[in-house]
């Protein structure tokens, strides 16, 4: 890889576009103080990604943009370009040549580019890393920073030798894990978060999702009982039905037959009004006699009635007034007995409804007398003139009584009349008479299955009924499968030979299950769908954890690798450049001793003993962290009794810090180095040890030297005039050797 080209447009002093071309191992730049010479380096540490300003001379990103001191004369954006020979591969680009570009405007915006690419300026400091190449460090020594790291840090020195020993990458990359690890964790505690706030929320749909799927196993067992009670029940039912259907219709083929034999004996005997004229007068003197021996037993119970309310009043009569709670005399309950018995035996021969509610009327006013009888003064004139209505109203009922049995022998003997009449005239007849009589008696008996029959009919349509509610509940219930499991085929015989019992058991069985699917509740889709996204939402953060736990995991190892490995390299490296060092310490010096030694950091004091939680302990942790290690310089002179850098004076301070740039330069060799004016201090004869020892180093690395000095001039291949106008821009031209030492002065 070699350094190729400079663009500068607009870049500080540079107005104007200039190129410069390295063409040679040194290239040097010379020209007047102030002329814009150590713009050139400040470009190169520029383009390369520095990010201080203070480092650039400037405050804002607009102070590095070209500001001419005529009206005018200021530009908009400034921009820098460095261009690589990368035929070698070293960039990991395929690419002959690499152009890493940057821009500034006056907003402070930059854009950054390689090989006209936008890309971000992390990716340039990859690039570079990679190259042992960056901002900043060994390789650009700006003006008055030649004892930059003899006045740096134990730790700023310790980065600037991890840059020249190419340990830049892997601390770019250790930062980038410790950045990845940082965020990784903070992830984790995201994450951790997420999976605490929906732990609650998890839980109760768990339970929920129990409770549905105990639900489930519910329906799956009533949908077992409804497979063996609906497929028996229907056919069960089916068998009924046809049973039915066949059994009317055996009645109707019975009943015709009947009927036409019925007709045709009725026509040929000519029976149907014999005897009829008498049978509709015993039925009148029937329902003669029956109203009066109502009405007989009617009176029967009053007389019976009043003969008990005489023989209470009477014994009152002869008593003196007692409490209203003295004792029932045993005739008047006999009486009440016999009155109530009396009614209750007519009540168990009627059946018709409106006799029978008589007497509950009859009954409930022999009650009400018999405890009336009780309430009632015992005033003895209100008793005796009680007692004589009594028994008057008991003489008319007698009187009636004795009319009415007058009346029923009448009627009785009307009947027998009536009913001998009638035999008399079926006397002739009684064969075919009893041969209709036996068709009408059959034909009784088959209508009296048909009632039967209807009456299953309807029994069996309220079965059906509720066999078809049931499926409808089933449907609800189960699914529309049910429908299926109730057309299964099963045999009669199966069905008959089991008791119906059986089948009645799974009926309550069913009900069961259902009042404990209706305590559950039946709706359940949107709890397992939500449960199934909390779940789901559950698990990707459970994986994502894990995830990020092992990426943790990873990045731990990764960054104990890359600590391993920069200690290492790090240690090795120290090693090579304390020989380089004190070879070039002793050309400088003549002799004496310069050594690199690694210094232990210091540690932070523990905080007072106390009881910490897990959070102020990670703070206390973070606080406590060990400081990274440095570097110390220790030097001695030859023939002096100097030790230490800071007895050193101006002069020995500026060839102890080439010789240790030029160490860490030659252990791990840069692509380039740039020394700005880093020879300003040097007489004559460290001049010539200076530019004998660029000479050298150009061997490995191109130079780029910023110098006043006519013996550095001498072994540049090229050289560079920087001079500055009127308007403030300045400008590159080449120039003979000669001219270079006269512009030099």
């Amino acid at each position: 890889m070699k350094l190729k080209t400079l663009e500068i447009s607009g870049f500080k002093s540079f107005g104007k576009k200039a190129t410069l071309v390295f063409d040679a191992p040194i290239t040097a730049i010379v020209g007047p103080n102030g002329s814009g010479k150590s713009n050139v380096a400040e470009a190169f540490r520029w383009v390369l990604g520095e990010q201080s300003l203070k480092s650039l001379r400037g405050k804002r990103g607009e102070d590095l943009i070209f500001s001419g001191p005529q009206a005018g004369g200021a530009l908009n954006r400034a921009s820098v370009a460095v261009i690589f020979d990368n035929a070698d591969r070293r960039f990991d680009l395929d690419f002959d040549e690499v152009k890493i570009s940057r821009e500034v405007f006056r907003d402070g915006t930059n854009e950054y580019s390689i090989n006209g690419s936008a890309v971000r300026l992390r990716d340039v400091f990859e690039l570079l890393a990679k190259v042992s190449l960056g901002n900043s460090g060994h390789h650009i020594i700006s003006q008055g920073e030649a004892d930059r790291i003899l006045t740096a840090s134990l730790s700023e020195r310790r980065t600037m030798l991890e840059e020249a020993l190419g340990l830049k990458l892997y601390q770019w990359k250790l930062d980038e894990s410790d950045k990845k690890l940082a965020k990784t964790e903070e992830n984790k505690k995201q994450v951790e978060s997420l999976r605490r706030e929906i732990a609650p929320h998890l839980k109760f749909l768990k339970k929920q999702v129990e409770k549905i799927e105990r639900a489930d196993e519910l329906r799956r067992e009533l949908k077992g009982l409804y497979r063996d009670y609906l497929k028996r029940e229907k056919t069960h039912l089916n068998h009924w039905q046809t049973e039915i259907t066949q059994a009317k219709a055996k009645v109707a083929r019975d009943l015709e037959t009947i009927d036409a034999q019925i007709n045709q004996l009725s026509q040929s005997l000519h029976l149907d009004n014999i005897g009829s004229a008498e049978q509709k007068q015993i039925a009148q003197a029937e329902e003669n006699l029956r109203r009066l021996l109502h009405r007989r037993d009617e009176i029967s119970r009053q007389l019976g009635r009043l003969e008990g309310l005489i023989e209470v009043k009477q014994a009152h009569l002869g008593q003196s007034d007692e409490p209203a709670d003295r004792l029932v005399p045993l005739a008047s309950l006999r009486q009440l007995g016999a009155e109530l018995k009396i009614d209750l035996d007519q009540a168990l021969r009627e059946d018709n409804v409106e006799t029978l509610q008589k007497i509950v009327t009859r009954v409930r006013e022999h009650l009400s007398r018999f405890l009336a009888s009780f309430e009632q003064s015992h005033d003895e004139t209100d008793l005796v003139a009680e007692v004589a209505k009594l028994k008057t109203e008991q003489q008319t009922l007698e009187a009636e009584l004795k009319t009415l049995a007058e009346e029923e022998n009448k009627l009785l003997a009307e009947i027998s009349r009536l009913k001998q009449a009638i035999r008399q005239a079926e006397d002739s007849t009684r064969g075919a008479e009893r041969e209709l009589f036996e068709l009408k008696t059959r034909r009784g008996e088959i209508n009296s299955k048909r009632g039967e029959l209807s009456a299953r009919e309807e029994t069996w349509r309220h079965e059906d009924a509720a066999y078809q509610r049931e499926i409808e509940e089933a449907l609800v219930l189960v699914d529309r499968e049910i429908l299926l499991l109730a057309d299964e085929v099963i045999s009669i015989d199966e069905v008959l030979k089991e008791e119906r019992s059986l089948q009645e058991e799974r009926r309550r069985q069913i009900e069961k299950i259902k009042i404990r699917l209706e305590d559950m509740g039946m709706e359940g889709g949107d709890v397992l769908e939500e449960f199934k996204e909390v779940t789901e939402r559950d698990a990707h953060l459970a994986h994502e954890l894990l995830d990020l736990e092992a990426s943790a995991a990873s990045l731990k190892e990764i960054m104990a690798e890359l600590r391993e490995k920069i200690n290492l390299e790090f240690y090795e490296g120290v090693k090579k450049i304390n020989q380089a060092f004190q070879e070039y310490f002793n050309a400088m010096f003549g002799g004496g001793t310069a050594k690199l030694e690694v210094m232990a950091p210091p540690v932070r004091k523990s905080r007072e003993t106390k009881l910490l939680s897990d959070e102020e302990a990670l703070e206390a942790s973070e606080e406590e962290t060990v400081i990274k290690e440095g570097i110390e310089i220790n030097v001695t002179l030859p023939k002096k009794r100097i030790k230490g850098l800071a007895m050193l004076s101006g002069g020995e301070r500026a060839l102890t810090s080439i010789a240790l740039l030029f160490a860490m330069s030659q252990v791990n060799p840069p692509p380039f180095l740039i020394l700005d004016e880093t020879d300003a201090a040097l007489d004559e004869a460290n001049s010539r040890k200076y530019a004998q020892m660029i000479e050298n180093l150009s061997k490995h690395s191109q130079l780029i030297v910023i110098t006043h000095n006519r013996e550095t001039m001498a072994h540049a291949g090229i050289l560079y005039g920087v001079t500055m106008g009127a308007d403030g821009v300045s400008r590159l031209l080449s120039i003979r050797f000669d001219e270079a030492t006269e512009y030099a002065k």
